[in-house]
């Protein structure tokens, strides 16, 4: 029961073996990365790594790991912790992920505050406004029962991001159900030519909003969890890049750091 770690290079891991990293994109790369899962294997999407980032490990595992009991997502350089930290020692254990499974039904990393602006202020403010766009659309017309759930959401400004999860077998496939069904209908109607940068990867983007969106509608329960960020962050410079964007000077602004 893996938790996979979704990396696009070769980085040092956990030596845990109950996490495991997973190459996204490689069916963009000639070169393997030794010990790494591929995401293209079997079932896949991972040709549109650059559409949905970390989400084609999250595909892979959906059709490619149906025997494992649970199945969660992390990021090379971010895990779920005991404590907020730069250490791989104060990662979550598989025992501790077990037990914590026994009286909730997802975990989630803390959520990010973003205290003057709501998530669809933040969206627009840091992205092209057409995948949001379409995303609302399709949420209305083919995901109705989800409609009002998405609208909390858009409305918060707190939200659990980076498309990080862990969660049980059945609640994993009920997810990502959810998740790839709107994901493939926005995909449908999105012009990616008309989309710079960054914007490429709306999919993935968008995909970080719906969890929230299907733990409200399913009122699933959830533990939140710190944030080990293997890399430390200039809080100080990401804080006045996200007050660009908030004032109208998104090109001078990044997002993603």
């Amino acid at each position: 029961m893996p938790i996979l770690v979704a990396t696009h290079k070769d980085y040092a891991m956990p030596s845990d073996k109950f996490y495991q990293p997973i190459y996204v994109g490689s069916a963009l790369h000639k070169k393997k990365i030794n010990n790494f899962l591929s995401d293209a294997t079997g079932d896949n999407i991972s040709i549109k790594n650059p559409y949905y980032n970390e989400l084609t490990a999250l595909y892979w595992a959906k059709y490619n790991l149906q025997d494992q009991k649970i199945i969660g997502l992390a990021h090379y350089r971010r895990f779920l912790g005991h404590k907020a930290s730069h250490q791989y020692q104060d990662i979550l254990t598989e025992y501790e992920v077990n037990q914590a499974l026994e009286n909730f039904d997802v975990l989630v990393p803390k959520a990010r505050n973003y205290w003057i602006e709501n998530q669809e202020q933040h969206y627009l403010n840091a992205h092209s406004h057409e995948p949001w766009q379409i995303l609302q659309k399709v949420i209305a017309e083919q995901f109705s029962d989800y409609q009002q759930a998405f609208k909390q959401v858009s409305a918060s400004k707190k939200a659990h991001l980076f498309n990080m999860s862990i969660m049980k077998q059945t609640e994993f496939q009920a997810y990502t159900d959810f998740l790839f069904d709107v994901l493939s209908a926005v995909e449908k109607e999105l012009d990616f030519t008309k989309l710079h940068d960054q914007d490429q990867r709306a999919l993935g983007f968008l995909g970080e909003r719906m969890l929230d969106v299907w733990l409200i509608k399913t009122n699933s329960t959830y533990q939140e969890f710190p944030m080990v960020s293997i890399e430390k962050i200039n809080w100080i410079t990401k804080g006045w890049h996200f007050l660009l964007r908030h004032f109208g000077l998104k090109h001078q602004a990044k997002t993603h750091f």
